[in-house]
Parts: structure tokens; C-alpha cells; sequence
């Protein structure tokens, strides 16, 4: 987990990923398309096949705005983060490969719909380590609980251990809970490091003359279970801010953890994931307007203020912000089994959004673009294999050399695929 060199000098040092599993809908969001309005109450011909049974145009019922000097459109929804817009750059033609959730997630996380691969995160830690050795190099929160498919969101699979995400429920307030087991009950600090030196003698015995990843990992492992004991529990105590920066992102489950996410990343902490909550909230295939409006209350707050915080102490340069589900949602009503409205939306993988900040990237730019309603992406499609690409070059990472061997062959993120989006790197 040492701090490793790049491949060539990075625009980037740290990743903060808002994840809002279940599927936010871009053409609520970063992708108006006011034509919607025009085929209102109409059903549209030549609909791409969707999961479940859509109707009519749905038009959004959310205001869109220009902001910020690059004019880009943006939903009401999200507001106080368009005020950082021309820090944004826009990605209006992704696409996946099917319209579900949990290859869907598999594919935004790890690369891959069907087979389990390391996640993202420990693919940059793999790559790059850490800046700290008493903190987890990637860390995954998720208020509640874990999202559809658990763990294997930020597992690290073939890759060793010590490279998997570490879970944390920003839920809880209090250090015990917040991180579990952080203290011991029976024995006191020097007697866990004396418990710790007998076991290394131990392992030391048992792996000579043998090599074992996984025996390494877990010893790694304790030792930074051992560590974090003093590290973790400044890191993620909050109370140590000032007042006005806690005001500033807000006293609620996503204000604290994105606040925490920023106290990390700026003790080394490479790459941290923020999921919306457990289970798949953004998921409202009925009541889009006040599900939505509801959802995205609870983010714009934080991630602006996490904007307006990195870009007053100096991060935001060398600190990616990446913001986004696993697909979009469909620009058509979804009914019922009788037919009816239900005022939401179904998945839409052939065409959605997400956006980046920071690190490298040239703000105040829209790539791409999805057709007249919002169905699919028409106008330089983007493929996941595209997005991790992009992230790994601003990372200073070239996705086609960062390779691991196993079972043997080599394996990298972006498999046989991939291109960096040189549209969007500053």
C-alpha cells in the first residue's frame, strides 16, 4: 500500500465518487430536452425495447436554468451544484449494456457485467497505494447499509486484499459504531501490540517457504486495524471542523459524509465512494417529482459545498470528482400493469449522464449528447470502458499498462476496450 509513482505526471491524486444507485434520471438533471414538452401526452414511435412498459412522453417537471459562464443547463434539482458548473464537465452520452441494476453496477464499478472483477478503487490503490499508511486506501460509505449487490461494488477479486474497499455507515455518529470494533474491550493498546508481535512471529514461521497472498493480506490487515485505532478516530471525528465548514455542507447523513469523505482524501486516503443509501433509492419507477426533488435535496448541499471546500484549501486541482449511477432513466412514462401512468420513470441504459470535476478536468464542457427526447446517445457515445479510462489517465495511470496476471493472462480495468476522453482533460 506504498505510495507508488504514476506512469506519467497526473492531473489528479485522490478520487470522490457520489454514487447514487438506483438510476437518476438525466433528463431531469444534466440533460434538458425540451421536446418532451412538445410530445407530451404522445407516444413516441421507434421507443428502444425497455425493462418494464412505458407510454407517452414524459416531459420533466423540474425548471432548467443556465449557469455559470459556459451557460450549461441544469435541473433545479441541482442548483446550488450548477453554481460550480463551469468547474464541470458534463458527459451527456454514456451508455451501458443492459437495463438492469446489478450487471449494470457490476459493469459502472468493476468493468464488467458478468464476470467478477477488482472494482475501480482497488484498481487505483493497486496502482498507485496510498498516501497513508494508517488509513484504508479506499473506502466505501453507504448511509443505512449496503447497496444492491454489497460488497462486490468495491470488491478487489483477483487482486490482493489489502487493495478491497472498506465499508463504513456514515449513519452512526459515534466513533464505536461508525467503525466497528475500532476498540478493544479486554486489552489495552499495549497489549494488542504485544498480541500482534507474538502473531507476526507466528505468520513469519508459518509462510517461510511459502507464498501466500491472502495470508499477507490479513496481516496487513491487522496491522492497520491496529493503526487506525488513533488515525481513524481523528479522521472521521467532524466535531474538529470549524462551525461555519459544518454549516456549510449541512448537519445531514450526506453533509457528514461527504464532509468525512474531505477530511480523508486530504490524509492520503486515495479513492472514496459515497453511496446515496441501501438498496437502490434512486430507483423511482413511480412519483419522479417529489422522489427526485426529495433525493437530490439530500446531495446538491453537500456536493457543493465539498466543491466550494476543495477549491478553498487548495484540492480541487489534484482531487476528481466524479458524479453518477449506473444508468439514466427512460424519457417515457412508465405504466402499470393496467396501463396507467405512474409518474416515474424505467431504466434507460442506452443513453444517461454523469459528470467530473477537478483533477485534470477542462470545466464548463458538454460531451456528447443523447437524441431529441433522451432515449439514446447519438453524439460521441461514451462506453464505460471510456469513463475508467479517463479516470485512470487523469490519475496519471495508462489503463492498457496497469495489468495484473491471473489465471494466466493479463487483466486490466478496461479488458480489451477503452479510450481516453481527451475532449474533456484540460
Amino acid at each position: 500500500m506504498g505510495a507508488r509513482p504514476p506512469h506519467f505526471p497526473a492531473r489528479a491524486r485522490r478520487v470522490v465518487h457520489f454514487f447514487l444507485n438506483g438510476g437518476p434520471s438525466h433528463v431531469d438533471t444534466f440533460d434538458p430536452k425540451p421536446a418532451l414538452a412538445r410530445y407530451a401526452g404522445r407516444s413516441v414511435s421507434q421507443n428502444p425495447t425497455t425493462e418494464r412498459k412505458t407510454g407517452a412522453a414524459f416531459p420533466s417537471p423540474f425548471r432548467f436554468a443556465r449557469y455559470g459562464e459556459s451557460g450549461i443547463e441544469v435541473s433545479e434539482l441541482f442548483e446550488r451544484t450548477a453554481q460550480h458548473i463551469d468547474e464541470i464537465a458534463v458527459i451527456r452520452s454514456m451508455y451501458a449494456q443492459v437495463p438492469n441494476h446489478e450487471p449494470s453496477l457490476m459493469l459502472m464499478n468493476c468493468g464488467n457485467s458478468v464476470l467478477p472483477r477488482p472494482s475501480v478503487g482497488s484498481w487505483v490503490t493497486y496502482g498507485l497505494g496510498s498516501e497513508n499508511r494508517d488509513l484504508p486506501g479506499f473506502i466505501a460509505m453507504c448511509p443505512g447499509g449496503y447497496p444492491i449487490k454489497d460488497a462486490e461494488n468495491w470488491q478487489s477479486a483477483f487482486l490482493p486484499g489489502v487493495y478491497q474497499g472498506t465499508f463504513i455507515d456514515p449513519r452512526h455518529t459515534e466513533i464505536d459504531r461508525l467503525i466497528e470494533n475500532i476498540r478493544s474491550p479486554h486489552a489495552s493498546r499495549t497489549a494488542q501490540r504485544r498480541q500482534l508481535d507474538l502473531l507476526n512471529i507466528l505468520n513469519a514461521e508459518h509462510r517461510s517457504g511459502r507464498l501466500d497472498g491472502r495470508l499477507e493480506a490479513r496481516i496487513q490487515s491487522f496491522e492497520m486495524a491496529f493503526r487506525m485505532q488513533t488515525e481513524a478516530a481523528e479522521a472521521f471525528d467532524i466535531s474538529r471542523e470549524p462551525r461555519m465548514v459544518r454549516e456549510l455542507y449541512g448537519d445531514g447523513v450526506h453533509g457528514r459524509q461527504t464532509l468525512i469523505a474531505r477530511r480523508l482524501l486530504e490524509r492520503g486516503v486515495r479513492y472514496v465512494q459515497l453511496w446515496h443509501g441501501a438498496g437502490q433509492p434512486w430507483d423511482n419507477h413511480s412519483a419522479i417529482e417529489p422522489n427526485h426533488r426529495r433525493l437530490a435535496g439530500e446531495l446538491d448541499r453537500p456536493i457543493a459545498a465539498l466543491l466550494t471546500d476543495l477549491k478553498r484549501l487548495g484540492l480541487l486541482e489534484e482531487t476528481l470528482v466524479i458524479w453518477g449511477g449506473e444508468f439514466g432513466r427512460t424519457p417515457t412514462v412508465e405504466l402499470n400493469g393496467d396501463g396507467k401512468s405512474l409518474l416515474g420513470r424505467d431504466h434507460n441504459h442506452y443513453g444517461f449522464t454523469i459528470w467530473m470535476a477537478g483533477g485534470g478536468i477542462k470545466g464548463g464542457t458538454v460531451h456528447g449528447a443523447t437524441d431529441e427526447l433522451g432515449f439514446k446517445a447519438v453524439e460521441n457515445p461514451v462506453s464505460v470502458n471510456d469513463l475508467h479510462a479517463t479516470i485512470l489517465h487523469l490519475l496519471g495511470l495508462d489503463h492498457e499498462r496497469l495489468t495484473y496476471r491471473y489465471a494466466g493472462r493479463d487483466f486490466r480495468l478496461t479488458d480489451v476496450a477503452g479510450k481516453v476522453l481527451k475532449d474533456i482533460v484540460a
